[in-house]
């Protein structure tokens, strides 16, 4: 008998019609014999309302109730999903983050998971009942309701299946699985059969959104094997797992955008030991990611940086650069929200020089101009302008063959 941990996204459970079709989904893998966790996202787009709601009353509402409220959307899901699978027949019990033991940190809207004590699951498990857990939330150390954040209900699954040991975590969404490209923006984009942990920590890095980097982080920490998989159909979708001889490793597995970045540009920066630390610790102080980053060649002590960071933090970010200008003596600043990030990734970059050379012939020969350079040993990402980004995607996918059935081999 298996332990599965199945989530099902906010389109998955957006009407009652929808619950009854996931209801018999999950009755049917139940059936199987399978002890049967499932973690459930809000009904469609009910968060977005919650939070339209909250901004009516307030423009900056306070963070311990926006988490107060923003958990009740997962909390109607689980409810009545575990309504329609009783009402099949099938004994199921749902729980709340807190009821399931997803303990956290004490960062509101943002929480990080810290422990799981998933006793009360095993027991219901151990009754023959289906557990129906309420993602993307939990309780804080402080004995508060905490939000997990952006996709904090696959983090909530995969957290679930390490704690409980499970031999698989399916993370069912409107997609088949995971793509060569954004089959939104590269028309000839192919599914991947497998990826490894570090594949798709870069792609998920890099934009692709059909898994978060939180929930595969977490994955190749604890060794889940992650399933990425339609909830329309039957048919396979992607494993996501480490890497093992037996993989074959693609020169160039996939290619991923993100044109939810900025790019932000520091003059004049004094060229001395601690300069930076003070910029960027200051920056995560705010608790801003910063992605790609960038140091101009020193010229009479002066240098300048560039580097990426979201856009959704552009505008709470304004007052701490002119702060951290002000105490270093810097120039000023400019930020530049009309750019994208495109990332080429392969575990079979790490054994072959020419990746980065053909990529850059390629844009250049397309007329794109790269203004930013970024690597690790199996990904080389540019920034180019948002205008340019699917004219680069397609360019990129086309160079290296990522449309054609060579381009997917077995087992990668």
């Amino acid at each position: 008998m298996a332990v599965v941990v199945q989530k099902f996204g906010g389109s998955s459970v957006a009407s009652p019609e929808r619950i009854k079709i996931v209801a018999e989904r999950v009755a049917k893998r139940a059936a199987q014999g399978d002890s049967v966790v499932v973690v459930v996202s809000a009904m469609g787009k009910s968060t977005d309302e919650l939070v339209r709601l909250a901004h009516e009353i307030t423009h900056r509402p306070h963070v311990r109730e926006m988490d107060m409220l923003l958990s009740a959307g997962e909390r109607i899901s689980m409810a009545l999903l575990s309504m329609a699978l009783n009402a099949r027949g099938v004994e199921a019990v749902s729980f709340t983050g807190s009821q399931a033991g997803i303990v956290t940190d004490t960062s509101h809207t943002k929480a990080r998971i810290v422990d799981v004590h998933s006793h009360r699951v095993e027991e219901a498990l151990d009754a023959g009942k289906v557990v129906i857990v309420a993602g993307f939330q939990g309780v804080s150390t402080d004995s508060d309701v905490t939000t997990l954040g952006r996709g904090g209900s696959d983090t909530t699954a995969v957290a679930l299946a390490a704690a409980l040991n499970a031999d698989v975590c399916e993370i069912l969404t409107d997609v088949a699985g995971v793509y060569n490209a954004d089959p939104r923006v590269v028309p000839n984009a192919r599914k991947l059969n497998e990826v490894t942990y570090e594949e798709m920590l870069e792609m998920a890095a890099s934009g692709a959104g059909v898994l978060v980097l939180r929930s595969v982080e977490f994955a190749r920490t604890h060794g889940v094997v992650i399933h990425c998989r339609s909830s329309f159909t039957d048919e396979p979708g992607t494993l996501v797992k480490e890497e093992v001889d037996e993989m074959e490793k693609a020169l160039v597995t996939a290619i991923a955008h993100d044109d939810s970045e900025a790019m932000i540009r520091i003059d004049g920066v004094p060229d001395q030991p601690g300069i930076a630390a003070r910029i960027f610790g200051d920056i995560a102080r705010e608790r801003i990611n910063v992605d790609m980053i960038v140091q101009n060649i020193s010229h009479e002590g002066k240098t300048d940086l560039t580097f990426t960071m979201p856009k959704e933090d552009l505008a709470r970010s304004g007052q701490a650069i002119r702060r951290i200008i002000a105490d270093i003596g810097a120039a000023g600043f400019s930020a530049d929200s009309d750019i994208a990030k495109l990332s080429l990734i392969g575990a079979g970059m790490k054994s072959d020089p020419g990746v980065a050379a053909d990529m850059f012939s390629a844009l250049a020969e397309a007329g794109i101009n790269i203004e930013m350079i970024s690597t690790s040993s199996i990904r080389i990402s540019c920034v180019v302008r948002a205008l340019d980004l699917e004219q680069a995607s397609q360019v990129i996918h086309d160079r290296f063959g990522l449309g054609t059935e060579e381009a997917v081999m077995e087992g990668v």
